[in-house]
Formats: C-alpha cells, structure tokens, sequence
C-alpha cells in the first residue's frame, strides 16, 4: 500500500498537462497558445535554463524544474521557510549571469517577520544532477539570504519583489509599500523603493544616498507602490518597472538614479473608496512621471522586451500581464515613449502573472491560478 501511495505521488508530481491549444488574433496574425505545463500552484516566475528547461516558482513555498515537454520535477530542497498569505510567498527568481559557469541563481521571498513577513532576496546554486534519468531530485545548496528589508512588517499585500541583474553584476529589486504608502516617501525604510545591491547584499558605493543621514545606502529610487514588473531596455541599458496604482493609475516608469516616483503623492488613480490619492495631483515637481499608465487598472504583473525573430514585427516591444484584465499587453515604443498599446489573448479567460522570451523566440506565460499554467505563444503554422 505504501508502495502505491508512492507510486501515485510520484505521477502527479510528474504529470504533464495536456497538449491542449487554441487560437488568438493578432497584429502579427494569428498566434498558437498551448499548455506547457500545468498542475502548478500560484506560480509566480520563470526562468530559463541553458538546456532550454525552465526554472518556476510557486507563491507557496516551491521551486521546481519544468522540462520543455512539461514534465514537473519534486519541490527543490533548499528553499528558506517562507511567510505565504495573500499575495506574499515565494516571488522571484533570476539565474545569476554567470550562471552557465557558477550555477548561481538568486530569488525573492517574504520571510516570516514580526507576526507578518518582510521581502528577502537569497543567493544559492542550483545542482540539477540527472534528475530526469536516475531521479536525482534537483536542489539548492549554499542558501544565503543576502538582503532584508527594513521597515514595518506587511501581512500579504502589495509585496512588489522583481529583481533584474545588471551587467555590471548588481541587483535591482522592487519592494512594495505593503499598504504603508506614507513610508514610500521616507528615506530611512525599503518601503516602497527599488533597491540597488551587489551579489553579497551591500550597496554599491555610487548608489544615490551613500553617506546620506537617515537615509538607507540599499535604496536606488522611491515612492513605488507595487511593482511586479521589472526589466532592462536591450537597446539602451534604461531599466523600467511596472506597478500596480490603486483604483486606475497603473504605471510604467523608466527608473532614474534618486528618482521619486511620486507614491503616494501623485497618481492616476483613486483610493479603493473614490476618494482622491493625496490630493488629488497628477504630476509634482520633482516627481518623475510615468510613461505610461492604466485607468481603469488592468493589474499588471511581469514584463520583457522583445528580441526574438519569431515576431520580427514586434521586436523592441515592451510586454506585460495582466492580472484583473486577463490579458497580455503590447506596448510598441518609438525609444523611451509609448506609441501605442495592443491589448491580446483577452479570450484566455486567466490572470497573466508573469511573461517571458523563451530561447527559440516565443512567448512564455505563468497564469497565476490554483492549477496554474506555462503557456507558449507563438505564430500559428
């Protein structure tokens, strides 16, 4: 009995969702969305693995390896206890940029804190061994938390927590306001700001507040509510972040060194109640406009620029999900403006939680559900 109790276990975590597929429009014709994967719970990142497997986070605590025909490897050892309610768990994750050489990988997670939790950013390697011949299950080693943030415990709500690595090798990562918008304005906490460290957690000594009394070295610009996007402009280095705004008033940014993003001082958008954010301003000097924003919200979560040359019509676009909206967004760009918004796979029904350019020039979505999914999207043949 315990034999076929095992037995069973094994095949669900092994399953493979169904070749299942359908059909969308778009500017670049008609576009072939399939199941990739499924049986995932709430995932919340991607990323890809040299031999083209992907590497996925689950916002309750795991991490698996997803192979390119969908099989689901057991939960990773290795991953920190994590603080799981609402919207916090287990966020991000990114392969170090040396990863091909060091295995080095670094993820984001809400770690138990104060009765609440607080956002962590960990460094480990990834040891992969013959998992998918022998039945070696993969795991972390060399687990290191290497960041913490300061400030008052959050209980679940506007966690943000994307993170980029830069060429030069350090981190940005984004740290909601945890529903504490006035603390997005204050130097002295990472609440609501996006941060700059190195790989071992310090802070550059170039970032903007270095020496600055009462403020926090970490911290690179403020005054962000929630932003689950994040991602680097190919074609000029900028790095841009996407956020969610109240009630309307969802942004995207291109992140300046000091910026003020205007948090809770300007917005798009209203209180959930209708009463104005603030009062009521829109723009404020000193405060860096958005580039673009969403009213009413769409809730956007995970971004990219496209390189591929499967859609050589769309190369240079910025992508996001949705979540609220239940749909993919393009954003064509003429350099740092937005010209125009396609809005596509509105039929899918699922809340997009993060989008990805897999190696052969696809798409790759995480639809943020209980039985949550990897999508591919590509041209129809």
């Amino acid at each position: 009995m315990r034999f076929f109790l095992m037995l069973v276990a094994m095949l669900l975590v092994a399953r493979v969702a169904p070749a299942a597929s359908e059909q969308f429009p778009s500017s670049a014709g008609s576009l072939t969305v399939e199941t990739v994967a499924g049986g995932l719970v709430h995932p919340w990142a991607l990323a890809f693995l040299p031999d083209g497997n992907m590497l996925v986070t689950e916002r309750p605590g795991r991490m698996r390896i997803v192979t390119r025909g969908g099989r689901l490897s057991p939960p990773l050892a290795g991953v920190p206890k994590v603080y799981v309610a609402s919207q916090a768990g287990l966020q991000d994750v990114i392969l170090a940029n040396d990863f091909a050489n060091s295995r080095n990988i670094f993820f984001c997670y809400v770690e138990p804190y104060r009765g609440g939790g607080r956002i962590a950013v960990a460094h480990a390697r990834l040891l992969e061994g013959k998992r998918l011949v022998d039945g070696t299950p993969p795991r972390l080693i060399a687990v290191k938390t290497i960041f913490l943030q300061r400030g008052p415990a959050g209980h679940g709500y506007n966690i943000g927590c994307r993170i980029v690595q830069a060429r030069d090798g350090n981190l940005f990562v984004t740290l909601g306001d945890h529903f504490t918008a006035e603390l997005a304005q204050q130097l002295d906490n990472h609440i609501g700001k996006i941060v700059r460290i190195k790989p071992d957690g310090g802070a550059p000594p170039d970032n903007p507040f270095v020496g600055k009394k009462g403020a926090l070295p970490e911290i690179w610009a403020y005054g962000v509510r929630n932003p689950e996007g994040l991602a680097i402009n190919p074609a000029d280095g900028k790095l841009w972040a996407q956020e969610h705004g109240p009630k309307g008033g969802d942004e995207i940014n291109i992140i300046e060194k000091g910026g003020n993003y205007g948090w809770p001082v300007v917005s798009f958008g209203v209180n959930y109640d209708g009463s104005p954010v603030g009062q009521g301003k829109q723009h404020h000097a000193g405060m860096v406009d958005p580039v673009w924003h969403w009213t009413p919200s769409i809730a956007p979560s995970g971004m990219t620029f496209y390189t591929g040359d499967l859609f050589p019509g769309w190369k240079g676009s910025l992508f996001n999900g949705a979540l609220k909206f239940m749909l993919v967004s393009r954003l064509m760009l003429d350099g740092d403006k937005v010209v125009k918004e396609e809005r596509m796979l509105q039929g899918l029904h699922e809340r997009i939680r993060d989008v990805r350019q897999g190696p052969d020039g696809a798409l790759y979505l995480l639809t943020d559900a209980a039985a949550g999914r990897i999508l591919r999207v590509a041209p129809a043949k």
